[in-house]
């Protein structure tokens, strides 16, 4: 698995879930259940995940949407 986006906006992580949704990309999000440990204060960042075999679409996905600020540093892609 490899990580695409990590980020505190729950509005975000649902508009790129629904972007990889529309692309038959499989995703998790990964901690969007640590707001029992933190306090629903929204202080720990969500962390999108695809397929190994899926990353290089996805990426391609999220910077034509205008979302390539969001991408995590890929230094195997």
């Amino acid at each position: 698995m490899r990580e695409l986006v990590r980020t505190n906006d729950l509005v975000l992580v649902s508009a790129i879930g629904a972007l990889l949704d529309g692309a038959n990309i499989h995703h998790l999000v990964l901690d969007q259940n640590m707001s029992v440990i933190e306090g629903s204060l929204g202080v720990l960042p969500r962390r999108i995940l695809v397929h190994e075999e899926d990353n290089r679409e996805a990426r391609q996905l999220l910077t034509d949407a205008g979302l390539a600020h969001e991408l995590r540093p890929d230094d195997r892609a």
